[in-house]
């Protein structure tokens, strides 16, 4: 049988799910998804993503790729799909794209948001959303301590360190990391926006740089701290991981002759 290589954009609720990546036992992203690839195709189909989001982490412009029988008719495929796995997860786009696309290693960049709510009571609908935060956060502090974190460096202070069965890629073991924007935003009626983008990102590197900007913002440590904590190169100098459901891998680039 003739297989074709698809190109999917999906989003997903992270909270409904234990991560991203097949785990014997519970429910991901992956399992769910594929399962219903089986149920649609009557045949095992295996996904690859642009990144493994963590549980409660959720995505806006997730990519998948997946080898698909070339008779699949994608819009239909879509639909059987947003009806198998809705409302959680969701299938934005799919196409078909080069033999030799791979969802992770063809990426050029990723991006992500982290979403915070500085305000002194809770909002009932952002609870999945964003991180609360009661007392109020220095946003100036913050913005500076972004600009530390732009250009390429070792994240070691802010990555969770690979497991041995990674070590064996170089990519991964080297917390090496090329941060191309970094920037927070206040969006009014006291919600705070982080966006970040770079070449790839390490294990709850994003997580980690939060919680460190949040220290900031409360006062307990000064902007200029940043910079040093990425020379340092040690993790247990860093605040702890801001909590997974203010995080949104939001969008993956891709070379032009993909599209």
């Amino acid at each position: 049988m003739a297989m074709r290589r698809a190109r999917m954009t999906i989003a997903y609720k992270g909270d409904q799910f234990h991560g991203f990546a097949t785990n014997p036992g519970v429910d991901t992203v992956a399992s769910t998804i594929e399962g219903a690839l089986a149920q649609i195709l009557q045949e095992e189909v295996k996904i690859t993503p642009a990144g493994r989001t963590d549980a409660g982490v959720h995505a806006w412009g997730q990519i998948i790729g997946a080898d698909l029988p070339d008779r699949v008719n994608l819009p239909v495929l879509m639909k059987q799909l947003n009806s198998l796995c809705g409302p959680s997860i969701a299938v934005r786009e799919a196409v078909w794209t080069k033999p030799d696309f791979h969802a992770r290693y063809t990426a050029l960049w990723r991006s992500y948001r982290y979403t915070v709510l500085n305000t002194e009571t809770p909002n009932p609908f952002m609870v999945d959303s964003a991180w609360h935060i009661m007392k109020p956060l220095k946003l100036r502090a913050m913005q500076l301590a972004s600009d530390a974190v732009i250009g390429e460096h070792d994240f070691s202070a802010f990555c969770r360190k690979p497991k041995p069965a990674d070590e064996h890629d170089t990519f991964e073991h080297s917390l090496r990391r090329h941060v191309m924007n970094a920037e927070w935003r206040d969006l009014g009626e006291g919600v705070l926006r982080f966006d970040i983008r770079a070449n790839a990102f390490c294990h709850q590197m994003v997580r980690a740089l939060v919680g460190t900007f949040i220290e900031i913002g409360l006062g307990k440590r000064p902007p200029s701290d940043m910079r040093g904590l990425i020379v340092s190169g040690d993790r247990a100098q860093a605040a702890p991981v801001a909590p997974p459901q203010g995080l949104i891998l939001w969008e993956v680039g891709y070379p032009a002759d993909c599209d």
